[in-house]
């Protein structure tokens, strides 16, 4: 018989983790306690509770070549960069076409995931849900929880001496909608990630005044890069991954910082970060910087003190008369269906091997899918644990011991720490095109480059120095798709088909300018190979 699996949520990392199950054999149910697919992507006109939010306006960070599943592009007329009600409709497109929604019970609530009386033997998992104020118990072999970190709001009113008298409203990012309850208020922002920023260029088009309070400051992109091409299709390629990788560390530090200063000097703007040498995940905000030149966004530093309706900044400036505060603060990693002795929470974040098994089960049969923060989209990633995860699943696929594992993440948490910083917002972060080649190589499934030249050297080139795109990762191993090398060849028409919406005269191709630019990037390396040998 089928292994049954138990998948936890019905958002990105759920649909996918319903998709590997069937490649592999597996049977998956999947619990959903809203009435529809889409997780945090679906937008909703109120609060549900226990369930991620977005504000209306939501738009991808990442784009649509790069946010794709794996063997489903999106469609070539979705713009780059997708609004949230236009990636659920991609998410539909995906359930329907592989077929997905039956294997869904939605209007189910999981109450508790707790060890089956013979977990030791069997590795099984008993799962209580409620559906209509009736319980139910399930018995399954394996389970994988994929409700993401974004569901329980991190507000830490003790930090701000003072805050018990402020006499203004108050609230979480979570909890904002839109920007027209905001008319003629005088707002104050605590908080530098992408929810603040998109928060902060919004409502000051209908505010008094908006400020943001930032103590570490940040990093600050468009999503718009060389040539008008996405950012991520020109920043995450083999290449450039393989340069980043290759030069030390004080030089990456130069390159990343000239390179994020070149559309605006971040120190003249109040945004540069306090500590410039971690590596940590940049705002996407095409808005703020003109915003803040405008007089329409103020940068503030630390929050000393604050009044019953003033607040009081670590520079001595003070902010009078002060409407609203909205906590841009980040999220609590929290799963209360779990008991405490499967999975614990320390610091903002559960000790994983590999960011998805727990290290000290017995049985290797409960996977946390999605519980990550790539410098990169979150798909492609949590399509790769899922495959993963199923394969251990099955048996096809095994774990090392405990010690090995501890080893490994215990490694793997210090790296991270030097690279991003001990931030509870950073407590999850990760590389992004090494760990997808890391889940690849457990898979069988990471593109070999150097054996591609000699069998089909475009694809090979085309790997390397294009996009690292999902697709690269469908090319062979098991889950091979026949579409994948048309996919890779394609996806610049793609890119260029929502925006090339008029044409003047006869232009080159882009395959025309790919070749020109291998051809010369193929040169400068020859002649740094000739003058390093001579």
């Amino acid at each position: 018989m089928a292994k049954r699996i138990a998948v936890v949520g019905a958002g990105v990392s759920g649909l996918t983790s319903i998709k590997a199950c069937l490649e592999e054999g597996l049977e998956p149910t999947c619990f959903e306690q809203s009435n529809e697919i889409g997780g945090l992507w679906r937008f909703t006109e109120t609060l549900e509770e226990g369930r991620a939010s977005i504000y209306h306006s939501v738009v991808t960070n990442t784009s649509k070549e790069m946010t794709c599943f794996s063997d489903f592009p999106m469609p070539e007329h979705f713009p780059n960069f997708l609004h949230n009600s236009k990636f659920l409709q991609y998410l539909h497109l995906y359930a329907k076409h592989f077929d997905l929604l039956k294997y869904i019970k939605f209007k189910t609530t999981v109450l508790r995931i707790e060890k089956s009386q013979d977990y030791s033997t069997s590795g099984q998992w008993t799962v209580v849900t409620e559906k209509h104020g009736k319980q139910e118990f399930f018995i399954f072999d394996a389970v994988m929880i994929c409700t993401g970190h974004q569901n329980e709001a991190y507000t830490p009113l003790e930090d701000f001496r003072g805050f018990e008298k402020f006499k203004g409203n108050y609230f979480h990012s979570r909890n904002y909608k839109g920007p027209e309850e905001f008319v003629g208020k005088s707002v104050l922002i605590i908080g530098m990630g992408n929810s603040a920023a998109d928060i902060a260029a919004e409502i000051c088009r209908k505010a008094k005044k908006v400020f943001i309070s930032t103590r570490n400051g940040s990093w600050v992109m468009s999503r718009v890069d060389d040539n008008g091409y996405p950012w991520d299709t020109v920043f995450h390629t083999r290449f450039r991954n393989m340069i980043q990788n290759s030069v030390p560390w004080f030089l990456l530090q130069w390159m990343i910082e000239k390179k994020m200063n070149q559309w605006f000097d971040h120190e003249n703007y109040g945004l540069v970060p306090k500590n410039r040498s971690l590596l940590k995940e940049p705002v996407f905000n095409d808005d703020l910087p003109s915003r803040i030149l405008c007089g329409a966004v103020t940068v503030k530093p630390s929050i000393k003190e604050f009044t019953e309706t003033s607040a009081i900044f670590e520079d001595g400036s003070i902010e009078e008369n002060v409407d609203i505060v909205i906590f841009a603060t980040g999220y609590n990693v929290a799963y209360p269906f779990v008991d405490k002795s499967v999975i614990e929470v320390v610091d903002n974040r559960i000790p994983l091997y590999k960011h998805v098994f727990p290290i000290h089960l017995e049985k290797p049969t409960l996977a946390l899918i999605g519980l990550i923060q790539p410098l990169g989209s979150i798909m492609p990633t949590s399509e790769l644990q899922a495959r993963w995860a199923t394969r251990v699943f099955k048996g096809l696929s095994s774990l090392p011991s405990v010690s090995t594992m501890v080893a490994d993440t215990n490694q793997r948490n210090e790296r991270r720490i030097k690279r991003f910083g001990t931030s509870r917002n950073q407590s999850i972060q990760t590389d992004f095109i090494e760990y997808l080649d890391e889940l690849a190589v457990e898979l069988g499934s990471k593109p070999k480059v150097f054996p591609l030249l000699l069998r089909d050297p475009q694809l090979a080139m085309r790997i390397f120095f294009g996009p690292c795109s999902p697709f690269q990762y469908r090319l062979m191993g098991p889950g091979k798709w026949a579409g994948a090398r048309d996919a890779i060849f394609t996806q610049k028409e793609r890119i260029i088909k929502p925006t090339k919406t008029r044409v003047v005269g006869n232009s080159p191709s882009y395959n025309q300018f790919f070749l020109l630019k291998i051809s010369g990037i193929i040169v400068v390396l020859a002649t740094i190979f000739l003058i390093s040998t001579n």
